[in-house]
C-alpha cells in the first residue's frame, strides 16, 4: 500500500474550504461562480474519501496502540487484536477508494456523448450488424436513463445502418461508452447462406465527448454552409423545403450533413454540435498528453481501425480482445444488460494503468 502524502491532502481540504468559503460570501461573479460551484461539486467526493481514509487510519492506530501497551488489561488486548484485521481491512479499502478519487480526471467524463456507427467490410451483413450494435446501445443508454437522438443515418438496403450518428444525453455517458471507440467484428451464418457457412463482418463504432460553446470557440468565417432539400424518405415534404444542412469547416475539412429534422434551423443545431464534438476530439487528442498515452495502453486508443471486440453467434459468444474478457452471453450483451460487465472490467482495467502510471499501484 502506497502511502499518500499527508500535505496534499490537506492541500486539497485547504481548496475545499477556499471554495467553499468564497461560494459562501456571494462575492463572485457569474462566471466565477458557476466555475467554482463545478470545482466543489468535483472536491466534494475527494474530501469525503479523505475523511473516511483518515477516519479508518486513526482507528486502527489506536487499535494497534491498546495492543502495544503493556498495562493494558490483558481482556482488552485480546479484543483489540481481534479487530485489527477488519481495522486492516477497512484502512487498505479506504486507500484504495481515495487513491482512485485523486487519479487524474478526463475533463469530459461527465459529459453527453456523439455516437457514430459506421457497416464495415461485410456488405449488407455489416450494415444489419450496425444496426444490431445501435439497438444495443440504445436499450444501454435506456437502461441508464439517458437519452438517445438520432442526428444522421443512412439504412442499409436490407435494414440495418450503413452510417448512424446520435446524440446520447445524460451524466457521465463518455466516461462508460468512450471505451467501445474501435472496430467489433461479429461472427454468423447470414440468412442467405445456404450451405451453413459462418461469415465475418465487421462495424466501427466512434465515441466523442459532446461539446459545449464554451469547450470550443467555432468562427462563423471558418464556415461554409449549404442548404439543400432532404434526400430520401419523408414524402412530399422532401420535394419542398431546403432544410437540409451542409457545414464545412474550413480550416480542417470537417464536412457536416444533417437532414433528419424537417426544420432546417434544427439541423443547423445539430450539425454545429457534431462539429463541435468533432472538433473538441481532435484538440483532446492532440493536446492531452494523458490520451495520447492511454493510445499505448491495453485497454486501447479508441482507434477504429483497432479491432477490439467479436461477437460470434454460433458459440454465443462475445469476447473483448483488449482484456481478454470472453462471455457466453451474446443475447444479454446485445440487449444492453450484460455490456456493463465490459463496460466496468474496462474502466477498471484502466484505472488500475493510471494507478501504475502515478506509481500509486
Amino acid at each position: 500500500m502506497t502511502p499518500i502524502p499527508p500535505e496534499r491532502l490537506d492541500a486539497i481540504l485547504t481548496r475545499h474550504d477556499i471554495v467553499t468559503a468564497t461560494l459562501s460570501a456571494g462575492s463572485a461573479d457569474s462566471e466565477t461562480f458557476v466555475q467554482l460551484s463545478r470545482e466543489l461539486s468535483e472536491l466534494e467526493g475527494v474530501v469525503s474519501a479523505i475523511h473516511a481514509y483518515r477516519a479508518a487510519a486513526e482507528n486502527l492506530a489506536g487499535i494497534e496502540a491498546m495492543i502495544d501497551e503493556p498495562g493494558s488489561d490483558a481482556e482488552m488486548r485480546a479484543l483489540a487484536a481481534a479487530e485489527k484485521p477488519e481495522a486492516e481491512e477497512a484502512v487498505e479499502q479506504a486507500h484504495r477508494a481515495l487513491q482512485l478519487m485523486l487519479l487524474p480526471k478526463d475533463a469530459a467524463d461527465e459529459k453527453s456523448a456523439i455516437l457514430e456507427i459506421r457497416a464495415g467490410t461485410g456488405g449488407d451483413e455489416a450494415a444489419l450488424f450496425a444496426g444490431d450494435l445501435f439497438r444495443m446501445y440504445a436499450k444501454y443508454a435506456e437502461a441508464k436513463g439517458w437519452k438517445v437522438e438520432v442526428i444522421s443515418e443512412s439504412e442499409g438496403t436490407v435494414g440495418g445502418y450503413r452510417e448512424v450518428i446520435a446524440e446520447v444525453k445524460g451524466r457521465g455517458v463518455f466516461a462508460k461508452l468512450k471505451f467501445e471507440s474501435g472496430a467489433h467484428r461479429v461472427q454468423r451464418v447470414p440468412d442467405t447462406e445456404t450451405q451453413g457457412r459462418i461469415h465475418t463482418s465487421a462495424a466501427t463504432v466512434a465515441v466523442l465527448p459532446e461539446a459545449e460553446e464554451v469547450d470550443i470557440v467555432v468562427n462563423d468565417a471558418d464556415l461554409k454552409i449549404d442548404t439543400m432539400r432532404s434526400q430520401g424518405a419523408g414524402g412530399q415534404h422532401v420535394n419542398k423545403t431546403e432544410s437540409a444542412i451542409r457545414i464545412t469547416h474550413l480550416p480542417s475539412g470537417i464536412v457536416i450533413f444533417v437532414q433528419e429534422e424537417r426544420s432546417q434551423h434544427k439541423n443547423r443545431a445539430r450539425a454545429m454540435s457534431l462539429l463541435r464534438a468533432k472538433l473538441y476530439d481532435a484538440e483532446r487528442t492532440a493536446k492531452d498528453s494523458a490520451r495520447a498515452a492511454d493510445r499505448k495502453s491495453q485497454v486501447g486508443s479508441g482507434d477504429r481501425s483497432e479491432r477490439i471486440r467479436t461477437y460470434n453467434f454460433p458459440q454465443a459468444r462475445v469476447t473483448d480482445h483488449r482484456i481478454n474478457l470472453t462471455l457466453y452471453k451474446l443475447e444479454e450483451v446485445l440487449a444492453g444488460e450484460a455490456l456493463d460487465e465490459f463496460v466496468d472490467a474496462l474502466m477498471s482495467e484502466h484505472q488500475a494503468e493510471l494507478l501504475a502510471a502515478d506509481g500509486m499501484a
